[in-house]
């Protein structure tokens, strides 16, 4: 690397640190400190090293999958302007599974510290968040009726923001089996705490990411002889936390009233305005459509004037603004790359399940299989928030859980 040996760790450390903090305040903040860890880890003589390892190993070949197809499309997108604003977007996915991929690794005391900093500044983001809810809650609960929410950090992308709130809570069970007595308790109180807040918030992708951690970790503590007690209660918590929600919190009740209203454009495919369910789902229904047509694809460029065409045929009095790209990533890939682009996100999806470094295989498989749910009617990978949460959140984890990918000075 071009820095010396005992700079090292600490610049590197910053960086993940400031990148952390500029994801809540800035994204020129975010970008700069994005470009300059990738030039630190990369910029060297060993970036020979580097590169095989990126094709050899399963989690880093799987997320530069999901840049290579993108990037290999434009050879058949007729907008290239189109073609070059999703590349751009997806540059993350190419430059940061090479900068971890070098021989740098940290302390694992760094690591936990990188933890405890991310959680708490989603903690705090969280708690400014229901501040501002609290403020003026009957106007904000007014709004869930009209699929409206409030405000939230990364600009009030609360998708986003909901899922970095589970990957929040993950974190804090991953910091607990090292915790002391007193610091158990803190994360217990910040896990009680995130929880409460993501169902005030209401939004399916966290609260989705939210059950299925809590799912899987109930079907596997039941399966542990000394452990079934937790698993039951974990269990139990599956059920009761949604019934408690809907009995005590306005916010949810207000959601799920408004995913009733909702439910049959959904089912009957029909175009109200300002439905934003109803209108999602018109939109996959759109993807599908148009992947039947095109099974080769169509290239990233061309997704978007597609889809405007395919509802000026099929829902001629849709407004602009309700119209959206096709709701999730298997069929963004799947327009962009055809089946083959389909199944190839599958594998980037799959391929760090597969990956034998892993220590603490659970929580890992936890975290990719969240990120995945995520994906499934999200495109967080079209906007610039969802690209740098999946790929930091991943290959930090990633080399936070493999110590062995370098040597920590």
């Amino acid at each position: 690397m071009l820095l010396p040996l005992k700079y090292r760790q600490p610049v590197l450390l910053g960086l993940l640190l400031l990148s952390v903090f500029s994801l809540f305040v800035s994204r020129a903040g975010l970008s700069i400190s994005m470009i300059a860890f990738v030039a630190v880890t990369t910029l060297h003589r060993g970036i020979g090293a580097q590169l095989r390892r990126v094709v050899t190993n399963p989690t880093l070949l799987g997320m530069t999958l999901l840049f290579a197809v993108p990037l290999v499309s434009g050879l058949w997108s007729d907008d290239t302007g189109g073609w070059a604003g999703a590349v751009r977007i997806k540059l993350p996915l190419l430059f940061f599974p090479l900068a971890f991929a070098g021989s740098w690794q940290l302390t694992q005391a760094q690591w936990r510290f990188l933890a405890l900093f991310f959680a708490g500044c989603v903690s705090l983001g969280a708690a400014g968040s229901l501040g501002l809810y609290l403020e003026n809650a009957a106007a904000h609960n007014e709004g869930f009726l009209r699929a409206k929410t409030f405000s939230t950090p990364l600009e009030s992308d609360h998708v986003r923001f909901s899922w970095l709130v589970t990957v929040a809570q993950l974190t804090l069970l991953a910091l607990w089996k090292d915790g002391s007595r007193v610091q158990r308790w803190c994360y217990g109180t910040l896990l009680l705490f995130l929880t409460v807040y993501l169902h005030v918030l209401s939004a399916r992708t966290g609260l989705g990411a939210f059950y299925l951690l809590l799912g899987m970790a109930a079907l596997r503590l039941l399966f542990q002889k000394r452990s079934w007690k937790l698993g039951l209660a974990a269990g139990i918590a599956v059920v009761a936390l949604p019934l408690l929600a809907l009995r005590f919190l306005p916010s949810f009740q207000n959601r799920v009233a408004y995913i009733r209203y909702d439910l049959p454009n959904v089912l009957n495919g029909s175009y109200q305005m300002g439905a934003n369910d109803g209108n999602r789902f018109l939109s996959i229904r759109a993807g599908i459509d148009l992947l039947r047509q095109h099974p080769g694809g169509i290239g990233f460029g061309d997704i978007q004037p597609a889809s405007n065409a395919w509802f000026d045929a099929h829902v001629p009095g849709m407004i602009r603004s309700d119209r959206f790209l096709p709701s999730s990533e298997w069929l963004m890939y799947g327009l962009g790359a055809g089946w083959i682009g389909v199944l190839l996100f599958t594998a980037s999806m799959a391929l760090p399940l597969l990956d034998r470094s892993i220590r603490r295989s659970f929580l890992w498989f936890v975290l990719n299989c969240g990120a995945a749910f995520s994906f499934l009617f999200d495109i967080g990978l079209e906007v610039q928030y969802g690209v740098y949460g999946y790929v930091f959140l991943i290959l930090w984890w990633w080399k936070w859980l493999t110590p062995e990918t370098g040597q920590a000075e």
